[in-house]
C-alpha cells in the first residue's frame, strides 16, 4: 500500500506545513491525510469528524481489513462526485439494451445467455453491489504484508515496543481500510458495468450497468449516439456473463488466481529486518520514514511472476472472446461500431484509471495487454473451424491457448479441429456438456 505525501503549506496560510500540523512526522498523519482530514495548507484536521471516522476504523473486527469502514469511506469517497440516482427510465433503457444485445448474441455463439437480471446502478450501489468480490481480492494482499510485517520485526523490538507496537499494528490496517475506501470510490467513478476490469465483480447472472459514468464515457465520443454506446457496451456486459455462465470453472478460475497471487506475496523481509532495526522508538517520525521508506513494498517471486503470466493471458482470452462475439454481432447491424470497438480496446489495454486503482488495490495490474492478439487468435478459429471449435477450446483450462500461441494468433489448432488425445466422439460429447452448462 502506497504511502501519501506530506501536504505542503497553502498560500497565505502564515503557517508552514509543520506548525499547521501538529501531527506531522507520525503515522496519524498518514491515517488523516488518506481520509482527507486537513484543511488547505495542510491545516489542523477536523478533529470531531476524524476521531468519529477514527472509532470505526479502530473497531473490533475480523480479518485484515474493517469492511463496514471501507464502505462507509468508498461512499463518501465516490459521493464526492454527483452521484444521482438511476431513474426508472435509465433502469429502462439498459434492460432494453440488455435484452436486444443477448438477442444479437444468440447469433454468434452457442453458448446461452447467462443473464438472469438486469440492473443500472449508481456509482454507491456499484460499490456495495461488489464490495464481497473486493474482500476475496484484497483481503489475502493485507494479510500478507501484516504477517511479513510481525515475522520480520526483530525479537528485542518486540519485547520493547509492547503496547506501541500494537497500536502501530492497529494504525497500519487502518491506513489499509482507509485506502481500499478510497481507491474503491474512485473506481466507482470510472467503471461502465459489472464486468468492466475483465473480472466478474458482480452478482452471478446480473448484467448491470452505471448509467452516470456511460454518459461521461459517451460524451467523449462526439460521433456516436449515446443508443450507439449503450447497447455496445450492453454488448459487453452481456457477452461477459454469457462466457462466465458458460463456463462454469471460468469465475472462480480468475478471481482465485488474483487472490492466490495476493496471499502468497513475498515481501523483502531482511531489508524490512534492517530498517526495523534502525527504527528508534522513542521517535514517532521514524517509523513513519521507515515506511515511506519502502517497509511495505512487494516483491513478487519468480512463482508469482509465472503466475501473473498466465493470469495475463487468461485474461486477454476472456477480453479477446468478448471483442470477437461482440464485432460479430455488430459487424453487419451497427455502423459505429468499429470506432466503438477501437475506442474500448484502447482503454482496456493501456490501463484506464480503472486499472490503476486495482494495482493499487490488489498488489497487480489486470490489462490484457494482447486483447488484439487473443481477438484474431478466436476470430482466426471461428473462420476456420466454426464458432463450436472456438468455444469448445473453453472446455477446460488445459486446452487455452499460451502465450507462444498468442505469438502466432493465426496458426492456433491450424492443423486440427480438436485435441489429438480426444476422439470426435468424446469432443463433441465434452462440448455439448459445456453448452448444455454441465461442469464436468
Amino acid at each position: 500500500m502506497g504511502v501519501m505525501s506530506d501536504t505542503p503549506g497553502g498560500p497565505g496560510s502564515g503557517q508552514g506545513p509543520d506548525d499547521a500540523n501538529p501531527f506531522k512526522g507520525t503515522p496519524f498523519e498518514q491515517i488523516f491525510s488518506q481520509m482527507g482530514g486537513f484543511g488547505a495548507g495542510g491545516a489542523m484536521p477536523d478533529l470531531n469528524a476524524l476521531m468519529a471516522q477514527m472509532q470505526s476504523l479502530f473497531a473490533p473486527h475480523d480479518g485484515p481489513v474493517n469492511w463496514d469502514s471501507v464502505l462507509d469511506l468508498a461512499r463518501r469517497a465516490a459521493a464526492q462526485e454527483p452521484d444521482p440516482s438511476v431513474t426508472p427510465a435509465q433502469a429502462a433503457a439498459v434492460a432494453d439494451a440488455v435484452r436486444l444485445a443477448d438477442h444479437w448474441l444468440d447469433t454468434t455463439t452457442e453458448f446461452p445467455s447467462g443473464v438472469t437480471t438486469t440492473a443500472a446502478w449508481s456509482r454507491a450501489e456499484w460499490i456495495v453491489e461488489t464490495l464481497d468480490v473486493w474482500k476475496v481480492l484484497v483481503e489475502p494482499i493485507a494479510g500478507s504484508a501484516t504477517a511479513a510485517l510481525g515475522q520480520a520485526m526483530p525479537e528485542e523490538m518486540k519485547q520493547l515496543a509492547g503496547p506501541l507496537m500494537a497500536m502501530l499494528g492497529k494504525a497500519s490496517g487502518a491506513m489499509v481500510a482507509s485506502q481500499v475506501g478510497s481507491g474503491l470510490g474512485a473506481l466507482a467513478g470510472d467503471v461502465l458495468s459489472a464486468s468492466d476490469i475483465g473480472l466478474p465483480l458482480g452478482p452471478i447472472g446480473k448484467a448491470a450497468l452505471l448509467p452516470t459514468n456511460v454518459s461521461a464515457f459517451a460524451a467523449e465520443l462526439p460521433d456516436v449516439t449515446d443508443d450507439d454506446v449503450l447497447l455496445y457496451l450492453a454488448l459487453r456486459e452481456a457477452a461477459h456473463q454469457r462466457l462466465f455462465a458458460g463456463v462454469p470453472w471460468l469465475r472462480d478460475h480468475l478471481i482465485g488466481a488474483v487472490a492466490e497471487y495476493g496471499a502468497g506475496m513475498d515481501f523483502d523481509t531482511s531489508g524490512m529486518e534492517e530498517k526495523l532495526r534502525e527504527v528508534d522508538l522513542a521517535n514517532p517520525a521514524a517509523m513513519q520514514d521507515a515506511m515511506a521508506g519502502g517497509l511495505f513494498d512487494p516483491e513478487p517471486s519468480p512463482a508469482q511472476k509465472a503466475a501473473l503470466q498466465k493470469l495475463e493471458v487468461t485474461l486477454a482470452l476472456v477480453e479477446g472472446w468478448v471483442d470477437e462475439v461482440v464485432g460479430q454481432a455488430t459487424a453487419e447491424r451497427m455502423p459505429a461500431a468499429a470506432k466503438l470497438q477501437e475506442t474500448v480496446r484502447r482503454r482496456r489495454a493501456a490501463g484506464g484509471p480503472a486499472e490503476q486503482t486495482f494495482a493499487t488495490l490488489v498488489g497487480l495490474e489486470l490489462r490484457p495487454r494482447r486483447l488484439r492478439d487473443a481477438s484474431t487468435l478466436w476470430g482466426s478459429l471461428r473462420t476456420r473451424q466454426g464458432a463450436e471449435a472456438r468455444d469448445g477450446v473453453w472446455m477446460s483450462p488445459h486446452l487455452l491457448p499460451t502465450a507462444d500461441d498468442l505469438d502466432d494468433p493465426l496458426g492456433f489448432r491450424e492443423d486440427s479441429v480438436a485435441p489429438e488425445e480426444l476422439t470426435e466422439d468424446e469432443w463433441d460429447a465434452g462440448l455439448r456438456d459445456l453448452l448444455d452448462g454441465g461442469d464436468e
